[in-house]
């Protein structure tokens, strides 16, 4: 079940990604929270509470209707609780989303899924299976805790001292930690080579799904309170692209199970091609906007 690259390789590439989030970080990038509240408190409140909810009814139709396995229930479900992925910034650049705002979120949201990602990964081996106390445990929150946020802080504190060497550093790292993630990614997909059919079935159409729904709520549930354009497609990528290299690496490294790591293997790819999809189509809106004259732009002071 487990190999060299998934026990080692898998928490070196999270650490890595988590230095190279922490090299593009500063103090600044959290005072940028204080001049948008609302949708701040509206994008973490579907992260953090309404995606679990939406995921763990979807669950449990996969459960009832497709006799859907314990292990890829909670795996499901621990893709539903990771924060933000690091790429969403990537996404949001290239789709003219609010960049600094995603880089604010994507921090926060790493730091409070080291308590909400433990809960529900326990409350989901609690309800699906008879191992609820594994994700509770004080030790494996901080084999979490350690792997993730002590590279970001290290990060910044780089950036803080050098921040001509963190500015050259910042995309070698990123790339060289991608390189890293796509390897042990295979690796953690070919431990279960023989059961990877099943699995496709298994969960294919409920993390296509289960992402369709993210990106759609991220990007319209910040529109129905009047933010901008441009921060609602920064939500649309931060909610869309989840961070399924801080569950693979919970689920092989502290639950030792590969089968639980499916869900985010296959949503880490997933991802990659629905979020560009709707990049296009929100791209294309814009353009037929403008083009009839609607204002795009919609923002309330509160915000």
């Amino acid at each position: 079940m487990d190999s060299v690259l998934t026990t080692i390789g898998l928490p070196i590439a999270l650490g890595v990604i988590m230095l190279g989030l922490g090299l593009g970080l500063t103090t600044r990038d959290f005072t940028r929270l204080l001049s948008m509240p609302w949708t701040i408190v509206l994008v973490l409140g579907c992260q953090i509470v309404l995606l679990p909810i939406v995921c763990f009814g979807l669950v449990l139709l996969f459960v009832s209707r497709f006799d859907l396995s314990p292990m890829l229930a909670v795996g499901m479900m621990m893709v539903a609780a990771s924060p933000g992925g690091t790429t969403a910034s990537l996404y949001s650049h290239l789709f003219k989303g609010n960049v600094a705002l995603n880089i604010s979120l994507t921090a926060i949201n790493s730091l409070t899924a080291m308590v909400t990602l433990p809960i529900v990964t326990g409350l989901s081996l609690r309800y699906f299976t008879d191992g609820g106390s594994i994700g509770l445990q004080t030790g494996k929150l901080l084999q979490v805790f350690a792997v993730v946020l002590i590279p970001v802080v290290i990060g910044m504190a780089v950036r803080a001292r050098a921040t001509a060497f963190a500015d050259r550093m910042e995309r070698p790292v990123k790339i060289g930690s991608v390189l890293v993630l796509v390897a042990v990614i295979v690796g953690a997909i070919a431990a279960e080579w023989a059961n990877l059919p099943r699995y496709i079935v298994a969960v294919g159409l409920m993390v296509l799904i289960f992402n369709l729904v993210s990106l759609t709520v991220g990007y319209w549930a910040p529109r129905m309170i009047g933010t901008r354009r441009p921060e609602a497609v920064a939500s649309c990528m931060e909610i869309g692209l989840h961070n399924t290299t801080l569950s693979l690496t919970i689920a092989v490294t502290v639950l030792g199970s590969t089968e639980i790591a499916v869900p985010s293997a296959v949503y880490g790819v997933l991802m990659f091609f629905t979020a560009a999809g709707a990049g296009l189509l929100l791209a294309r809106r814009e353009t037929r906007d403008r083009a009839a004259g609607v204002g795009g732009t919609v923002h309330r002071s509160t915000n």
